[in-house]
């Protein structure tokens, strides 16, 4: 099983069709065939190890993406940064590369009282 697996992620020609004109092959020695019905399930796989090791931030991993979701007390962000950090890191150890393009913050606040905004999220220096 894991050489089939092998064989289907390994040195994959792909080719890119528009219209009737099709692409030179490349081989591609990385990622999963997208579309492909296994593609969820090895993401899965390969993230196991990406966890919080917090008890108010949890990591939420569906298909082929990743979700941080943390409970902010006090104004206190240091806990939720520090799980946005070791995210990172964890990406960059195991060669996952992370789309900041894609990086979202959502503050949902239901505090009566109004404090001041948290400072932005800088991922990468961005």
């Amino acid at each position: 099983m894991c050489l089939w697996i092998l064989d289907l992620i390994l040195n994959r020609p792909q080719v890119v069709k528009i219209g009737d004109n099709l692409s030179s092959p490349v081989t591609l020695s990385t990622g999963t065939p997208q579309g492909c019905v296994l593609s969820p399930m090895l993401y899965f796989l390969f993230t196991h190890d990406c966890l919080s090791c917090q008890v108010r931030t949890k990591i939420l991993k569906f298909a082929d993406g990743t979700t941080m979701i943390a409970l902010i007390t006090i104004s206190d962000e240091s806990e939720y940064r520090g799980q946005v950090n070791k995210l990172i890191s964890w990406c960059n150890n195991n060669n996952l590369e992370h789309n900041v393009n894609k990086t979202k913050k959502i503050i949902v606040d239901f505090r009566r009282m109004k404090y001041s905004p948290p400072s932005p999220l800088v991922v990468d220096g961005r």
